[in-house]
């Protein structure tokens, strides 16, 4: 017997993307992420049920006897989201900044002031590994009432070998004892702090990816004009293939960096941000399989925005992010998420859920485990109090949020907005 069955969903939104309608009961169909007109088939089944049997999907489709059951009539069932891209762990806050921003003050005359990055990283530094994990503990707790399930958290406030593997060790503890799973990235490359100069930290942090390694499962790196060249992007990415790190890259974000081109060269399994990629970047990324995670949080408050047909056009993947962090996307529901992703980058409710989901579980690593709903996948599953999908960005603020399962187990329970 089935440890738990959800009934009656009006719309049963799986994301195999191969089902069109139909009631299926195989084991896991999704091979790839999807891209260009497969974004926007989410596999809907109306009227139907999903069993789960020791953390896992058992069947999709006709109700099974279970030892509890929960009545999703009238709602929306989908999988959990899966926030692709964060920078959670961190201390402080830079509500100045944005101050800053709203008078004129563009992002790079932040930084020339002191602000930005390196804000953050002297708060970080001075905080404790039980202080950033109590505040990080928080945040986390708020992603999951909106319907995370799974996330993406980088270092890259430390800057130093002490305090990125403080940071690293602080994600370590949250995947310990949080529910959401939480998926480690090494992003000592995300600036060059303000003590030294670029060419030593370079040499600091090829030392300090061993260490490093211990904890993450992917290498990051800030390609950007004024940060790190392609050059030396690639000399840390490489770095890290060393040590096991899968590459990530931020690309292309403030200017066209070489970031994209370097993505699909090396190989990375995603590149990030992307506002200003080449059209050879877009090629190469297309040839290596690399997934663009946009980041419309970024967008609207740095008021940018990444040429989105360009690579739906080219039918590169697309993953969706928060960007969570204290300077240039204190946003963390990715309800609102999907819902800027409409609104400002023009994907339709169906590829922004797509995006949120199946693609971005694919862009850290996690594609054959979770983001969709098929037999044998993780459980991780929301049912949300509203009776389609396309209400999930138009009732934009609003947490449509219901039930949480996490896993096979219900972990959130009742809506309190």
């Amino acid at each position: 017997m089935d440890d738990l069955v959800i009934l009656n969903a009006k719309e049963l939104i799986t994301l195999s993307g191969k089902h069109k309608g139909t009631r299926m009961t195989t084991q896991i169909g999704t091979e790839k992420a999807h891209a260009g007109k497969e974004m926007k088939e989410l596999g809907i089944l109306e009227n139907a049920s999903i069993g789960i049997k020791d953390g896992k999907i058992s069947y999709i489709g006709e109700s099974r006897p279970a030892k509890k059951e929960i009545d999703a009539s009238g709602k929306v069932v989908m999988p959990g989201f899966v926030d692709s891209h964060t920078h959670l762990v961190f201390a402080g806050n830079r509500a100045d900044e944005f101050e800053l921003r709203i008078l004129g003050k563009s992002y790079k005359e932040i930084a020339e002031l002191g602000g930005g990055i390196t804000n953050t990283v002297r708060s970080t530094r001075k905080a404790s590994e039980e202080e950033l994990f109590e505040e990080a503990i928080k945040r986390l707790d708020y992603a999951l009432l909106y319907g995370t399930t799974t996330i993406e958290i980088k270092s890259g406030y430390g800057l130093s070998s002490k305090d990125e593997i403080k940071m690293l060790r602080v994600i370590e503890s949250l995947n310990e004892e949080h529910p959401i799973s939480v998926v480690p990235t090494f992003l000592g490359a995300h600036s060059v702090p303000p003590e030294t100069n670029k060419e030593k930290y370079i040499e600091e942090l090829l030392k300090m990816t061993r260490e490093a390694s211990k904890f993450a499962k992917f290498c990051d790196v800030f390609c950007e004009q004024g940060v790190f060249t392609k050059k030396e992007s690639r000399k840390i990415l490489e770095n890290g293939l060393k040590f096991g790190l899968i590459p990530k890259i931020h690309a292309d974000e403030l200017s066209s960096s070489g970031g994209s081109e370097l993505a699909g060269e090396i190989g990375a399994i995603s590149a990030e941000h992307l506002v200003y990629p080449s059209d050879k970047g877009i090629e190469l990324m297309k040839k290596a399989g690399t997934i663009a995670v946009l980041l419309p949080g970024a967008s609207l408050f740095l008021s940018h925005k990444p040429p989105v047909k360009k690579f739906m056009n080219a039918e590169i993947p697309i993953a969706i992010g928060s960007d969570f962090n204290p300077g240039s996307s204190p946003v963390l529901s990715m309800p609102i998420i999907i819902g800027l992703t409409c609104i400002l980058l023009g994907l339709s409710p169906a590829e922004a859920i797509t995006a949120a989901t199946i693609n971005s579980a694919y862009a850290i690593g996690l594609g054959e485990q979770v983001g969709s709903l098929e037999p044998g996948k993780d459980a991780d599953i929301l049912i949300l109090n509203v009776s389609s999908y396309q209400e999930i960005p138009y009732w934009f603020g609003f947490n449509p949020v219901d039930i949480v399962v996490k896993k096979g187990k219900i972990i959130k329970a009742g809506n309190p907005a």
